[in-house]
């Protein structure tokens, strides 16, 4: 990034608001405004726009791309880190991809277990790591949504394995268990839906992979307290869009010019919010 400090100043509009009267400490109150003014906003003119304390040239922004789990427009990263999110986005897809298909019963395989390396190793652990590397970078979104979903395939692979104990306690109980099973995906539809809604002002494409997960954990959830293959089929197919959307996505965080000649071009969801004002 240019170095702003060398750049000329821009004309700036300050909305002040009133702080404490003179004399008076306030911790609410920038140290370098000394009218005892809290600075609110700043508005722009120029080619400059205001984030905090601090100022970005327009072009320098970072918008909307499901390459980066950015859903809105951001300052660039301070830290001179990778972007993480390609494996995150990675490790979710293959394992989502696997999971998928065995809940469609491809090939005659149902039994889930083939997945539990995946689940601990890739789809877990590794995207863990990347959502901790988008915490570094200062992408909220990216850390909370690829480190939650690394702790899922953590704790789904946990369920899987005798040693944890987890199933035998259900022993006896097939239904209970499928009940428990049942709850524990609503939980993760809850929390990937309220994620979905943080996506509307994103991309066509990083909006469609919450959209897909929030209906294959729901269908996943129904298919237990019903017992309905048909529906568990049905969240695999769903599970597949999934999975080839998180690709999608992490393809699109890796492709540039530089090493491919297939690059991707977001398309960015309608916003409404915009059109609604211009008409007041």
């Amino acid at each position: 990034m240019a170095d702003l400090e060398s750049q000329e100043p821009q004309d700036h509009t300050f909305i002040l608001e009133d702080g404490a009267p003179r004399g008076v400490p306030n911790p609410d109150i920038d140290e370098n405004d000394h009218n005892g003014h809290k600075i609110t906003k700043v508005h722009t003119e120029g080619d400059y726009i205001q984030f905090g304390n601090e100022r970005y040239l327009r072009s320098e922004l970072v918008s909307a791309f499901g390459g980066t789990l950015n859903p809105g427009l951001a300052p660039p990263p301070k830290h001179n880190f990778a972007n993480p999110a390609p494996l995150g986005l990675s490790a979710f897809a293959l394992t989502t991809f696997v999971l998928s298909l065995i809940n469609c019963e491809a090939r005659g395989v149902t039994i889930p277990n083939i997945v539990v390396g995946l689940a601990f190793f890739y789809g877990g652990m590794a995207q863990l790591v990347a959502g901790m590397f988008e915490i570094a970078v200062g992408n909220t979104f990216g850390g909370a949504a690829l480190s939650s979903y690394g702790g899922f395939w953590g704790s789904w692979a946990a369920i899987q394995v005798k040693s944890f104990g987890i199933a035998a306690a259900y022993e006896g109980h097939d239904e209970e268990l499928a009940y428990a099973v049942g709850i524990f995906l609503i939980g993760w539809f809850i929390f990937t839906f309220f994620l979905m809604l943080l996506t509307l002002k994103s991309t066509v494409a990083f909006f469609s992979i919450f959209f897909f997960l929030s209906i294959t954990f729901l269908l996943l959830a129904i298919a237990e307290f019903q017992g309905s293959v048909p529906v568990k089929k049905a969240a695999g197919v769903f599970g597949l869009l999934t999975a080839f959307a998180a690709w999608y996505n992490a393809y699109a965080g890796i492709a540039n010019s530089q090493n491919s000649y297939i690059t991707v071009k977001a398309i960015a969801l309608p916003d409404f919010q915009d059109k609604s004002r211009k008409q007041q």
